[in-house]
């Protein structure tokens, strides 16, 4: 594990794509709750030089706003961005030289994605613990399963569908799986062969994106 060189205070904020323990095994750095309005300015006051955004709240508090974000850069603070709520703002603020890394902050980028939802999960109150899974992921692991052969093309498009109708907090690979067999997309015995698929088989690309942000800010830190 490196250790922080001591002319960059560095913060992230996480804790829902990875969970603070996990991280703090690749960088051990200062590590706060999803991020929400004002946390880049505090931070920024605080003498954090270097801040990471993986995840952020998005529609229960006012989300961290692009204007705080600005300012901080300005000022000359490093700000690398990915995965999550991090994904959205590095594509919306690149220009102003935030740091955007990962698959998703690439899709938002080059307008792939847009909608915010396609990262949104309910969580823990308690524990920031995603307890729904992202539209992004069920993508990803539905590519995977027509990929490996086990869905066609037709059904793996209207299982997307029935995804992308599921209201976020209520996204789950069983609830999706089970409307598209009452719906008629797939049989109940392809259902449960895909149910164990994407529960053993999941491509989680945000937990995957914010270990990039993590490895990207030791790249900046070692640099130094």
């Amino acid at each position: 594990m490196e250790t922080p060189k001591k002319n960059l205070k560095t913060i992230v904020f996480t804790g829902t794509s990875i969970s603070h323990e996990d991280a703090k095994k690749i960088l051990d750095v200062t590590y706060r709750p999803p991020v929400i309005r004002c946390d880049i300015q505090k931070a920024a006051k605080q003498g954090y030089n270097l801040i990471g955004i993986i995840d952020g709240v998005f529609f229960d508090k006012s989300a961290v706003a692009h204007r705080e974000i600005i300012k901080a850069l300005n000022s000359g603070v490093t700000v690398v961005g990915g995965c999550s709520m991090g994904a959205l703002r590095a594509s919306e603020l690149d220009s102003y030289g935030m740091i955007g890394v990962g698959k998703i902050y690439g899709w938002y980028r080059d307008g792939v994605l847009e909608a915010d939802d396609e990262v949104a999960v309910a969580t823990n109150p308690d524990t920031f613990e995603a307890v729904s899974k992202p539209l992004v992921n069920i993508r990803e692991t539905l590519n995977a399963a027509f990929n490996a052969g086990m869905i066609d093309d037709p059904t793996r498009r209207s299982l997307l569908q029935i995804a992308k109708k599921t209201y976020y907090p209520q996204r789950s690979y069983l609830g999706i799986i089970k409307k598209g067999i009452i719906e008629g997309v797939l049989s109940s015995e392809k259902g449960d062969v895909l149910i164990g698929f994407c529960k053993d088989k999941e491509v989680d690309v945000k937990r995957n994106d914010a270990i990039l942000v993590l490895k990207t800010i030791k790249g900046l830190l070692e640099e130094e």
